[in-house]
């Protein structure tokens, strides 16, 4: 059977979109996070161990786990580890989530772009779907 950290390990992707590694790893968790597979209280895989899964640099996973703790989603132990401490609020928007926003932004008017879609078309389309979504059934 496998351990809670490994089953977080295992859920991990970096995929090649151009959004920053240490941003992917950051929302995969925070994800997590909300949808209740991690819980308060539950410890994460180290960051060497995150580093080597991913096959990626552990600034980087460094770098995403000191975020989340920014974000209240982890805390950091010295010595002991890292553990998740409760479903994180939406973070206030800082110069970093901006930037971020833009970036992510930036990508989706160019995917619409290179797939013939108008951006300001698919931008009315995920208003939609997501008040569709926020609207109790």
């Amino acid at each position: 059977m496998h351990t809670p950290e490994q089953q977080v390990l295992a859920s991990l992707r970096i995929e090649r979109t151009g959004v920053p590694i240490y941003v992917q790893i950051r929302e995969q968790v925070l994800a997590l996070i909300c949808a209740g597979a991690l819980t308060p209280g539950q410890r994460m895989p180290t960051m060497r161990q995150v580093a080597v899964a991913l096959r990626i640099d552990l600034n980087t996973v460094r770098h995403a786990y000191e975020e989340l703790e920014r974000a209240g989603a982890l805390e950091l132990r010295r010595g002991l580890g890292s553990f998740v401490t409760a479903t994180p609020q939406a973070p206030a928007e800082t110069p970093t989530a901006g930037a971020d926003l833009d970036h992510l932004a930036g990508r989706v008017i160019a995917l619409a772009g290179a797939a013939g879609v108008d951006p300001l078309h698919l931008a009315e389309r995920v208003a939609r779907l997501t008040k569709s979504k926020e609207t109790p059934k």
